[in-house]
């Protein structure tokens, strides 16, 4: 009974498998079906969709080609238009050149007759000139017999009388140029040069070659010179100055040409008196540390002159230099004062003709820096200014200022001609400078020699200080005109023969006098 049930059991399980196989089989047969279905749905879609897109295609290929057509036809059209209008130019050009070349053939023709006729003249000309020629020598040949006078000399005649003749008319123009040029000049330049000496003023220190140090009394003079003289030997060895202790009650002279030294002796000295304690080796200490001292004043005194013009940039070395001429006089006017009154004068005549303010300050300052150290460098004072500011990279403009305010070098900048006017307002006023006596007589005797040497003059005049020369001319030997003439060529011999301050003005003086006498 078990083996049965067990068989039926399985005969059970296989017409189950059995069953789920066919039903399995069905529904697979279904989906394929339903598979199939669905795929000839998706082909006739895809189909009808194609079919639709290439007519959409069609009538979208077709409208853009009836654009392009419409487009070329309307281009066509204007391409047209714009060859008709060329063609009609082209027309119109080609009837013009026409016409032109009928006008050039008809201009030929007539310069050809022209050119004729010009030939026909120019031979009757040639046979003129000829004929000219001949009767100019026939009448050369007359002028000679009449006159006694070759050709050669009858030139040489007209010539001279052209040559007098045009020096009087240059003469006479010189005039008329020079008194309209100095009726304009001399106002500018008035106006200029006074408010400059109006528009500055300055302070003037008198200085000397020697220095003067008063004594408490004469018993420290005694102490001055040390046993066998080794004091006084020791401060002059050490300053470079020599002392002078003399008659001259409770005081002691300083000699030296080096106004440096001189300031450091003198203070050194004064130093030692205060102190009271004098010895070769004290004075040695004293003088480094007022030497030292020296420097710095000197040095300050360079930057507050650059500081009061306004000039900044100034090489250190330079600013000492500049210092230095605190210490420096010409012509018994201090060089510092000097030098920064000629800055203020070119800074103020440069604004007035619309200059370079800063840098006409800066070349006045610097333009007696020569005078610091030309005791050390042989030559004249301007041109080692001139070498010592090029030294330290100033400008070219103003190292040619620095060399040319004494006319060393030619001035070719409108700042060099400053520069020696603002040195000349300074040095030239009364009581700036002091000048030897015999100096300034031989100064007035060479102007007035060089005025006499000129044909014509009967005597002249040295006035003004030497500033001005009236020379009185011979009337019946020198015309109006030629007065302008001789002031020129005096003038001329003043300046390559002469050195002298500023300026000098040259008057020349022609009068006509008519004298009788009345007799009984």
């Amino acid at each position: 009974m078990n083996g049965y049930s067990f068989l039926m059991g399985i005969i059970g399980i296989g017409i189950g498998f059995a069953a789920a196989y066919w039903l399995k089989g069905k529904i697979a047969s279904q989906r394929l079906e339903a598979a199939e279905e669905d795929a000839r749905r998706i082909v006739e879609n895809a189909g009808r969709q194609a079919e639709t897109l290439l007519k959409e295609a069609q009538l979208e290929a077709k409208d853009k080609l009836f654009k392009m057509k419409s487009d070329f036809d309307a281009e066509t059209m204007e391409t047209r238009a714009e060859l008709k209008k060329l063609e009609k130019r082209l027309i119109h050009k080609e009837e013009n050149l026409d016409r032109k070349h009928e006008q050039f053939e008809k201009r030929d023709q007539q310069l050809s007759v022209q050119e004729k006729l010009f030939q026909k003249r120019e031979e009757e000309l040639v046979q003129n000139e000829l004929k000219f020629h001949d009767l100019i020598e026939e009448q050369k040949k007359q002028l000679e017999k009449i006159s006694g006078l070759t050709t050669d000399q009858a030139k040489e005649l007209l010539i001279r009388a052209m040559e007098n003749e045009a020096r009087y008319e240059a003469a006479k123009l010189i005039k008329k140029i020079e008194n309209e040029a100095k009726e304009e000049a001399d106002k500018k330049a008035k106006k200029i040069i006074a408010t400059a000496i109006q528009r500055y003023s300055g302070d003037f220190i008198a200085e000397r070659t020697v220095s003067v140090v008063q004594l408490p009394n004469d018993e420290m003079k005694g102490r001055i010179i040390g046993r066998e003289g080794r004091n006084i030997r020791a401060l002059e060895a050490a300053t470079g100055i020599d002392l002078i202790i003399d008659d001259t009650p409770e005081a002691v002279i300083l000699s030296g040409f080096n106004p440096v030294r001189r300031e450091v002796a003198r203070l050194s000295l004064m130093r030692l008196i205060s102190d009271g304690r004098i010895h070769p080796a004290r004075i040695e200490d004293i003088v480094k540390k007022v030497g030292r001292e020296v420097d710095t004043v000197i040095k300050e005194a360079g930057e507050q002159a650059a500081f009061d013009l306004g000039v900044h940039g100034i090489h250190p070395e330079l600013i000492k230099y500049v210092g230095q001429l605190k210490f420096r006089t010409s012509y018994a006017q201090n060089v510092l004062q000097h030098s920064v009154e000629v800055g203020f004068l070119c800074g103020i005549m440069a604004s007035e003709l619309g200059l370079n303010q800063k840098m006409a300050r800066r070349m006045g300052l610097l333009h007696d820096i020569g005078k610091a150290i030309d005791h050390e460098v042989e030559g004249p004072h301007a041109l080692i200014g001139s070498r010592l500011a090029k030294k330290f990279n100033e400008a070219s403009t103003i190292v040619h200022a620095i060399a040319a305010h004494h006319e060393d070098v030619p001035p070719s900048s409108v700042y060099a001609l400053l520069v020696q006017a603002a040195d000349s307002l300074s040095g030239a006023r009364p009581g700036a400078r002091k000048e030897l006596l015999e100096n300034y007589i031989k100064r007035l005797e060479d102007l007035e020699r060089i005025a006499n040497s000129f044909k014509g003059v009967v005597n002249s005049y040295a006035i003004q200080a030497g500033r001005e020369i009236r020379v009185i001319v011979e009337s019946s030997i020198v015309s109006d005109e030629e007065t302008i003439l001789i002031s020129k060529d005096i003038v001329r011999k003043i300046e390559e023969s002469l050195t002298f301050p500023g300026q000098i003005k040259v008057m020349v003086i022609r009068e006509t006098r008519a004298v009788e006498y009345a007799n009984k």
